[in-house]
């Protein structure tokens, strides 16, 4: 049987950092995997969830199994989050939560579960998108097609070219991808009278809002960067949504996020819950705990919950501040090109616009390492090497 095995390529990001720890270079830059990582380039854990973990390791008495939706406790105070705490669907019951392991996890049991309502049906991602969305739907049984989305003459959303696209092509029972905010690759998010034009067609044309909110408050502020999403739930009738818990609490690697199906009616949310069980009973079972009890910890303690969204201003301070600096270090260097747009971003990623070639030149010449698309992790800048990768950027182009 395993004869007809075939390799599989290398993921190119994660690739990338073989590439980086394999390198001699002193200078060497990683500007690829997508994490946060402090002034010293390294991707520490939060305050908040260290002492989260120490209140953990005294009080937790079972490792018994949490069920397969995970913890309710943990479910409702991040929906709060998300949604905000007064949000009608939560006060109306109309919604169905489970934990899951990661945004990722969120993704694929979403995924399962609207091939459950309607087999097959086609998902709407925008071009470009995160890499691993169109394979988390494909393998989900859905159709993928892509839609418009940024614009690398304006560097900004192709907001006239989305909403064509959908206006003609998308069909009544389709779903539509949006990122909640930080978009991931390009950093260029819609405003809020974008999201209203997009909540509107979508309920007109009868389609589904599938919202991935990955970087919640390393935006423009927790609330704020929800502000698209709640819109889009006031509007429409049923949405989905997958929310991770990586980026915003630093628990990469603990896989800590949550699926939401908003329904019509709460009976309408009792059925989603028990068709989203069924399909996480099928695949892995039971998510993993602690993740979610450090999360569920901060959100339940007013301390550590204030603690939490101090750092998390900190993290989304410094972001803005890279790109500034990095926009002014560039210019420094007496390229004439227009990198501005870098500044008007929102989150950790922006294309830097350079072509192909250029990549390979900075990854091969300047031990810069970055995605093939150009696409950076601005996190990866620091006080040490920002100028650095402001002069390579300069000599390749």
């Amino acid at each position: 049987m395993f004869e007809s095995l075939r390799a599989v390529p290398a993921d190119p990001i994660l690739n990338l950092s073989v590439l980086y720890r394999q390198d001699t270079n002193p200078n060497k830059v990683d500007l690829g995997v997508g994490v946060y990582k402090d002034e010293t380039g390294h991707t520490a854990i939060m305050a908040a969830v260290s002492r989260a973990q120490e209140r953990l390791l005294v009080e937790e008495d079972t490792k018994t199994y949490v069920g397969m939706a995970g913890s309710k406790r943990f479910c409702d105070l991040l929906s709060q989050v998300t949604l905000g705490t007064d949000h009608q669907v939560l006060t109306d019951n109309r919604i169905a939560l489970a934990q899951t392991p990661g945004g990722s996890g969120a993704l694929r049991v979403l995924g399962e579960f609207i091939n459950v309502a309607k087999p097959g049906a086609t998902v709407w991602v925008g071009n470009p998108t995160w890499a691993n969305h169109i394979p988390v739907m494909t393998s989900a049984g859905l159709t993928v097609k892509q839609y418009p989305y940024y614009d690398a003459k304006t560097r900004g959303v192709d907001f006239d070219a989305m909403m064509a696209a959908l206006e003609a092509d998308a069909q009544a029972g389709d779903v539509v991808l949006l990122h909640g905010c930080c978009h991931n690759p390009s950093g260029a998010d819609l405003n809020l009278a974008q999201w209203q034009a997009t909540a509107d067609l979508i309920k007109a044309k009868g389609l589904l809002p599938y919202v991935d909110i990955a970087y919640q408050g390393l935006g423009e502020g927790m609330d704020e960067d929800a502000a698209g999403l709640r819109l889009m739930a006031n509007t429409v009738p049923e949405m989905v949504i997958a929310s991770s818990c990586s980026k915003n609490f630093g628990l990469y690697r603990e896989r800590t996020g949550m699926a939401m199906v908003i329904t019509a009616t709460a009976e309408q949310a009792s059925l989603a819950q028990s068709q989203m069980n069924s399909v996480i009973r099928s695949n892995y079972s039971m998510p993993p705990s602690h993740g979610a009890m450090v999360v569920e910890t901060i959100l339940a303690d007013p301390k550590l919950k204030q603690m939490w969204r101090d750092e998390l201003k900190t993290m989304r301070k410094r972001i803005k501040d890279l790109r500034s600096q990095l926009v002014d270090a560039i210019k420094a260097e007496g390229v004439e090109q227009d990198f501005s747009f870098i500044k008007r971003q929102n989150g950790m990623f922006s294309f830097l616009g350079v072509s192909a070639e250029q990549v390979d030149k900075l990854v091969n010449e300047h031990s810069v390492y970055l995605v093939g698309s150009s696409r950076i992790n601005l996190a990866g800048l620091n006080q040490h090497n920002i100028a650095y990768v402001a002069k390579a950027i300069a000599a390749v182009l």
